[in-house]
């Protein structure tokens, strides 16, 4: 019988000689409920300059990477998150942080926030409390690069239990459901990111299985393109994109992780729905 890892409930960054705590994300908080509630998941892709936003406004809406830059223009009644999984994103595009986040619930690995608090100091500080750690399951203390990072006050150095464990592992864990079988490649989803949730190489993924934990009634997804990913996201233009791999796993990992999720949450009663006129049609599930 597999033995399955318990992840620490907080994560302590030293920033100028000050502890800052981030709680790990735990779908029982209170505040961390939408039932009952449809929920919008803005990606990045150009199909969103397109969209009819007014019509979107009234719903709750978690935001991913630049498209929470979408709030300078828009008032939006209910942002229910802001997610993000690459420390490439805050590396790349500080700047986004800096003019959009001014302390809307944030979601994102250990990585993000190792990046940000070199990056970012003052915002962890000032907004910490709105904040919450997610951890990659196959990988739970999230590759971190430095030991500027403590769990439960403990510092992990250069044995950092960050090897990251095939999907496999986690075939019957009550709380993910895995496809070894589908491709060479594993593919898997999370039915509650309390205890992690599962990679396909977009954070689109990551939020989604972020608004199924928090028992969202509908899912309804904007903006995922993939087909286009040779473009520039909706909010950057040609001098100042960041390398996108998309298209490099696009069939291998994307398109049928996410077929997964959708027939997977349907069991569930929960519907999830891609509304980007651009990838509809390679999806089966959504």
């Amino acid at each position: 019988m597999a033995l399955y890892l318990r992840l620490p409930a907080t994560a302590g960054f030293n920033i100028d000689s000050e502890l800052i705590v981030i709680s790990a994300f735990n779908a029982n908080e209170a505040e961390q409920s939408l039932l009952g509630q449809d929920v919008n998941i803005i990606a990045s892709g150009p199909s969103v300059q397109q969209l009819s936003l007014s019509e979107l406004l009234d719903t709750p809406t978690i935001f991913v990477n630049g498209s929470i830059s979408l709030t300078e223009h828009h008032a939006f009644d209910h942002i229910a998150g802001y997610v993000i999984s690459d420390a490439r994103f805050i590396n790349h595009q500080p700047e986004i942080l800096r003019q959009y986040y001014t302390g809307q619930p944030l979601y994102a690995t250990l990585a993000v926030f190792e990046a940000m608090a070199t990056t970012h100091p003052d915002i962890m500080r000032t907004h910490h409390h709105a904040m919450r750690v997610l951890y990659p399951v196959d990988r739970p203390w999230g590759g971190v690069k430095s030991n500027k990072l403590s769990f439960n006050k403990l510092i992990f150095k250069k044995k950092r239990l960050n090897k990251k464990m095939p999907l496999s592992y986690f075939i019957n864990h009550p709380n993910f459901v895995i496809d070894s079988g589908q491709s060479a490649t594993e593919i898997g989803v999370s039915l509650n990111v309390t205890h992690g949730f599962v990679e396909a190489g977009t954070v689109a993924y990551v939020a989604t299985q972020l608004a199924f934990s928090r028992h969202a009634a509908t899912i309804h997804l904007y903006g995922i393109d993939l087909l286009n990913s040779d473009q520039p996201r909706f909010y950057e233009n040609n001098h100042n994109r960041a390398p996108s791999t998309l298209n490099k796993v696009m069939n291998e990992r994307i398109v049928p992780s996410f077929n997964l999720l959708g027939r997977t949450y349907k069991t569930h009663g929960i519907d999830v729905i891609n509304h980007s006129p651009v990838s509809k049609s390679l999806f089966d599930d959504l």
